[in-house]
């Protein structure tokens, strides 16, 4: 019994891994176990009704893969897509979708006790997709809710959507 509850104890006190991108002048985690791949950017195919934040579809070797500008998500004005912009394909909820930010940068391990709440701090990004943040260095990464990124009511519409002939490209 005190060898399960060490166990227990043992794997709670374990750093996580997050795999660190950046918008703009701020630098977010995703937790490594949610993440799938990371893809150049490639143009995909729009859906008709989707919010601004969905930019479309892809095929990602026969699944349709959902893809998101975190930007447009986050309310933040769209850039250009450089060479650096990156697709992050993540999983959530046995879900499969793309998260478009402008670079990635590399991964940390970030020890549960580092992790600290979200203040109210005048973020540009609403809050409630955030689960804490963390210094690594001199740096301050926002730890991202990936779960809260698309929203139970958009997969839905996004389904529906792919039944839609009105599908077309968009770079």
């Amino acid at each position: 019994m005190n060898e399960q509850a060490s166990t227990a104890s043992a794997a709670s006190d374990e750093a996580a891994q997050y795999l660190t991108v950046n918008l703009g002048n701020e630098e977010y985690g995703v937790d490594i176990l949610a993440v799938r791949e990371i893809r150049g950017w490639t143009p995909v195919t729009r859906i008709p009704q989707a919010p601004s934040y969905v930019l479309g579809v892809l095929n990602l070797r026969g699944a349709i893969v959902p893809v998101l500008d975190l930007r447009l998500r986050f309310g933040l004005a769209r850039e250009e897509y450089t060479a650096t912009t990156v697709c992050v394909i993540v999983m959530v909820a046995g879900r499969q979708f793309g998260v478009v930010v402008d670079a990635v940068s590399d991964v940390v391990d970030v020890a549960p006790g580092a992790v600290r709440p979200v203040p109210d701090m005048g973020t540009t990004v609403d809050t409630e997709y955030l689960k804490g943040l963390t210094s690594v260095g001199e740096r301050m990464v926002l730890l991202l809710d990936v779960d809260r990124l698309l929203q139970p009511q958009d997969a839905q519409m996004l389904e529906a959507a792919l039944a839609s002939p009105e599908v077309k490209a968009v770079a």
